[in-house]
C-alpha cells in the first residue's frame, strides 16, 4: 500500500460516515451535533468536520489529524471537541474510535445530572456497565476533556452534564453500539421512574452475571474449527 493509500483510509472513511448516517438516522444527533473518530494508523485520527450535519457527511470531508489534535490531511476544520477525543486515545491505547452524541433520553439524564448506574438491567451489567455523569465543562474549551479524565479508565462511556453522552469502544462499530445501548438504557430507566418500583439486582446477581462476562465474549466471536465441525 502507498504512502498516499495508507493516509487516505477509504473504507474507515466510509464506515464512520455509515455511522454518523445511523446517528442522525436514529435522533441521536440533529444539525451539526455530535462528533466521531476512529484511530487510522500510528498516532493519527480521521475526525468528523465542524459545522456539517451528521447525516450529510461524505468521506473526503473527514479531517486526519495527529494525536496533538495537529491536521495532517483535509481543507476543513477538525471538531472543536477533538481534543476531548485526544484525551481518551492518549489515556486507553486500547480505545480505537469515540462517539459523541446527544440522544434525547440520555441527555437528559445528563441534565438532570443523574447516573445510570442502577443495575436494573443484566445486559447493563454484562455490557454497558456503570455510566457516570461528568461535572458541567464549557463546550469547546480544554474544560471538557479534563471533566471526563477521572472516568476514562474504568468506564465504556459518561454523560456530560447539560451536554450530551460519549461512548468509546474498540472499533467504530463497538463505540456506536455502546451509543446506542446507552440510549435505549435511558429509556428503559426512564420508564421505571414513570412506573416508580423499579427492583435493582442485588449484590449476588451481579457478581453472577459479571462472571459470565468471559463467556458472553467467547460467543461474541468466530466458532473455532472443531466447533464449527463438530
Amino acid at each position: 500500500m502507498s504512502a498516499m493509500e495508507q493516509q487516505s483510509f477509504p473504507k474507515l472513511r466510509q464506515d464512520l460516515c455509515q455511522v454518523c448516517a445511523l446517528l442522525y438516522q436514529r435522533g441521536y444527533v440533529a444539525s451539526n451535533d455530535g462528533n466521531v473518530s476512529v484511530r487510522a494508523g500510528e498516532g493519527q485520527i480521521l475526525v468528523t468536520p465542524s459545522g456539517v450535519s451528521k447525516g450529510r457527511l461524505t468521506p473526503d470531508m473527514l479531517v486526519l489529524c495527529d494525536l496533538e489534535g495537529r491536521v495532517l490531511e483535509g481543507n476543513r476544520h477538525p471538531s472543536s471537541e477533538t481534543p476531548m477525543h485526544l484525551l481518551l486515545y492518549r489515556e486507553r491505547p486500547d480505545v480505537g474510535a469515540v462517539v459523541h452524541a446527544h440522544p434525547a433520553a440520555a441527555t437528559a439524564f445528563a441534565a438532570c445530572r443523574r447516573p445510570l448506574d442502577v443495575p436494573y438491567l443484566t445486559e447493563v451489567v454484562s455490557g454497558l456497565g456503570p455510566i457516570p455523569v461528568a461535572p458541567y465543562a464549557l463546550p469547546s474549551t480544554p474544560e471538557v476533556p479534563e471533566s471526563i479524565r477521572p472516568f476514562v479508565r474504568d468506564h465504556k462511556g459518561v454523560l456530560l452534564a447539560n451536554h450530551g453522552a460519549l461512548t468509546w469502544g474498540s472499533d467504530l462499530w463497538s463505540a456506536f453500539d455502546r451509543m446506542e445501548q446507552l440510549e435505549h438504557t435511558a429509556k428503559i430507566y426512564c420508564n421505571i421512574a414513570l412506573l416508580g418500583d423499579g427492583v435493582p439486582l442485588n449484590e449476588q446477581q451481579v457478581a453472577a452475571i459479571q462472571a459470565l462476562e468471559g463467556r458472553y465474549r467467547a460467543l461474541a466471536g468466530k466458532r473455532d474449527k472443531e466447533e464449527a465441525n463438530g
